[in-house]
């Protein structure tokens, strides 16, 4: 027992006999992974120089940035250009397209009005010329192309009609067909050929009878404006008259005198 209280006791002894420190003991810990900080010191006239370099390096940058806006607005410009382009190129050429199939049709238009005669008209051929008539009309309605449905009765319209002449009616209305001349054509929504037509006119109205006074009145004027005129006829007789007399009298009295 006496061993182990000699032992207590030594650990006391010895830290009364070590050296007390005043300051205390600051520990540096490092963060793992990483080396310590060391710091630079520049000076001033490098300081000033670093900013000036990197003032000039935001001026470049800006400019560049200028330089890539510019050539950025004008490729989105380009390509709005060159689309719009295109699309109008894509429709010029549907629209050529469109009038050379409309003029080549217009040229056949005369054969189908010479087919439809002749099927209103004979009766003996009537079925081959329906045939010859069905195939025609099949083929133009390939290239979609067909007559205008055009009926009397039907209001006139500008759009799809030409007028060759007008004709007063009372039983119908003002601009309606009373007669379909010619049949109009139509290529797809496009007019090839306007349906001739005679429309009907509302007939003028009667004229107003004169009243009896305002012929009183004219004849009162006519028999005034005579009279005038008989009057001046006479008082120029009497003029040229007493001017014979006078021109005789003159004669007389170089006479006289002459003898």
């Amino acid at each position: 027992m006496t061993p182990k209280k000699k032992e207590e006791k030594d650990p006391v002894e010895r830290n009364s006999q070590e050296p007390v420190d005043s300051e205390p003991q600051e520990e540096i810990k490092l963060i793992e992974g990483k080396e310590p900080f060391k710091l630079e010191f520049f000076s001033k006239e490098d300081l000033l120089a670093k900013v000036a370099s990197l003032e000039t390096q935001v001026e470049v940058l800006k400019k560049s940035n200028e330089e890539n806006s510019n050539w950025k607005t004008k490729y989105t410009r380009l390509q709005a250009e060159f689309e719009n382009a295109e699309k109008r190129w894509s429709k010029n050429r549907q629209n050529l397209r469109i009038e050379y199939t409309a003029s080549a049709i217009k040229n056949f238009l005369p054969l189908f009005d010479s087919f439809k005669k002749a099927l209103e008209n004979s009766d003996k051929n009537h079925d081959i010329i329906k045939g010859f008539y069905d195939q025609f009309m099949n083929v133009l309605k390939s290239h979609k192309a067909v007559p205008m449905d055009v009926k009397i009765n039907d209001v006139f319209n500008y759009d799809y009609h030409e007028a060759l002449s007008s004709i007063e009616r009372d039983d119908v209305p003002n601009n309606t067909i009373i007669e379909v001349i010619q049949d109009g054509w139509r290529l797809d929504k496009n007019v090839i050929r306007y349906a001739k037509v005679i429309v009907s006119r509302e007939p003028k109205p009667p004229e107003p009878e004169k009243e009896e006074e305002s012929d009183q009145e004219s004849d009162q004027e006519s028999d005034q404006e005579s009279d005038q005129e008989s009057d001046q006829e006479s008082e120029n007789q009497e003029h040229s008259k007493a001017n014979e007399e006078s021109e005789k009298n003159k004669i007389n009295n170089q006479n006289e005198y002459i003898s």
